[in-house]
């Protein structure tokens, strides 16, 4: 009942907005030309509210990801969600104008407006979603709720109690075997479980939640038959994962429910072929234009300054952890070396680095001939950096789910390197760092997620982090 609540306050919340946003263009519209006294032409102005309208039902996305926590945003999260808003109803109304070449609309009237826009959504996602809770979910629709399990599991939900008291979600007490030490901690202790039909018969009570999986099926049958019995709502909190010690994704399959460990938003087919189609429109104009001017640069400076192979070509662990040999500009000098030594990490002023190597990995040019392996399918352009085979040993010993890595490609930059995280790894604090954005980058894949790790990466090839060496 709290998901649909919830559900429902973020549409009431985009339908209003959007609102907002359409009548503020048609508003400003008509008395923009007695603030702004040079000439200008009386465009058909539906079309462009149409393009805002777009944009804001777009937007909606980001009202998701601020997730359960959309109804009581601070004022630094009422910004970030406005400023995304604003950024979508913004390209929406450009694309338009460019597409149509449309010059009848002045620019002036689109900058001030999206300046306008920006100000009343960051005031209206602040207070809005509040005042929705006060007005839907207060007195008469408060659900009063009672408590079964220990005095700790109450604990571990008070935070989650208190985030839901603006959704009308109200603690009248809870039942447990044993009589807690005297807390002034609400809600309040109202006997041993054998007390559930006769709090449930006085009416008070419309909701229960179990804190715990029960034990025995005799304890959970005599909770659910109570509670149909009497129309009580029941929820049953489910603490596996406290037990197991690890967060879990619940699964349903034909009417069998089960538990992971973690979402795989790219085991989805057409995930799969929106990643594979931005690999291929990056690394096939990479591959065809921009390589082979770079390999004639890299093989003149390495003439003069370390003779030898053109590429450095390592083995790696890849998808499903498959062994490939991935491709590098060879930005080290010429040497026998074993495999143990050629996998030894670069350190800052490495004695095996010539003068242009250098320049090649603070810019992250050396990885460019990876967008062969990204063209052949064997890496992916955003995805887990790949390590030595000899590394991933070591740091699967670790690091407990380090090995997760593999369920997708490795790819050319991640989430790490784009917060940069990237080159030695100089103590197991920062592979832990390293690992759980790698993780995370798998759990929460999206297809924007992917262009926003792309064009953070791209600055850095101007703007070098320290860690590039």
């Amino acid at each position: 009942m709290i998901t649909n609540r919830l559900r429902g306050l973020v549409n009431l919340h985009a339908g209003v907005t959007i609102l907002l946003a359409a009548l503020l263009m048609l508003g400003y519209h008509n008395v923009f030309p007695y603030i702004y006294f040079a000439e200008i032409s009386e465009p058909n102005i539906l079309p462009f509210i149409v393009c805002v309208v777009g944009g804001m039902v777009v937007s909606i996305h980001y009202l998701h990801v601020v997730g359960p926590r959309f109804y009581r945003l601070s004022w630094l999260d009422s910004a970030w969600l406005t400023t995304r808003q604003t950024i979508v109803v913004a390209l929406a109304v450009f694309a338009f104008m460019f597409a149509l070449k449309n010059r009848e609309i002045s620019r002036v009237f689109v900058v001030t407006y999206l300046a306008l826009l920006w100000v009343l959504l960051l005031f209206v996602n602040l207070g809005l979603p509040r005042f929705l809770c006060r007005l839907f979910f207060e007195r008469d629709r408060r659900i009063p709720t009672l408590f079964i399990g220990s005095p700790e599991g109450m604990g571990d939900l008070k935070h989650w109690l208190a985030a839901k008291e603006m959704l009308g979600l109200y603690p009248v007490g809870f039942l447990a075997d044993q009589e807690p030490p005297v807390s002034g901690s609400a809600p309040s202790f109202l006997g041993a479980l054998t007390s559930l039909p006769r709090i449930l018969a006085e009416g008070r009570v419309v909701q229960v939640i179990v804190l715990e999986l029960p034990r025995q099926t005799i304890e959970a049958r005599f909770i659910i038959e109570t509670c149909q019995d009497y129309g009580c709502r029941l929820l049953i909190y489910s603490n596996l994962a406290e037990r197991l010690r690890h967060p879990l994704v619940t699964v349903t399959e034909e009417g069998h429910q089960f538990h992971t460990l973690q979402e795989e938003p790219l085991e989805d087919p057409l995930n799969r072929v929106l990643k594979r189609s931005f690999d291929l429109a990056l690394s096939l104009p990479v591959v065809m234009f921009l390589l082979p001017p770079l390999m004639a640069l890299v093989w003149v400076m390495q003439r003069f300054q370390a003779p030898g192979r053109l590429f450095f070509v390592q083995e790696r662990t890849g998808h499903a952890q498959r062994s490939f040999k991935i491709i590098k500009f060879r930005s080290m000098y010429e040497m026998d070396q074993s495999a143990e030594q050629e996998a030894q990490q670069a350190k800052r002023d490495d004695g095996r680095i010539y003068p242009f190597g250098r320049l090649l990995r603070s810019t992250s040019l050396d990885e460019f001939p990876q967008f062969i392996n990204v063209l052949i399918g064997e890496m992916s352009l955003v995805g887990p950096r790949p390590h030595p085979v000899n590394l991933d040993r070591q740091f699967s010993d670790l690091m407990k789910g380090y090995r997760t890595r593999f369920f997708v490609k490795p790819g050319i930059t991640g989430l790490a390197q784009c917060n940069g995280l990237r080159g030695e790894i100089t103590d197991p604090q920062l592979l832990e760092h390293r690992i759980k954005l790698d993780l995370a980058y798998i759990t929460e894949w999206s297809f924007w997620l992917d262009v926003l790790i792309t064009v953070k990466t791209a600055r850095h090839l101007v703007f070098p982090p320290k860690s590039a060496y």
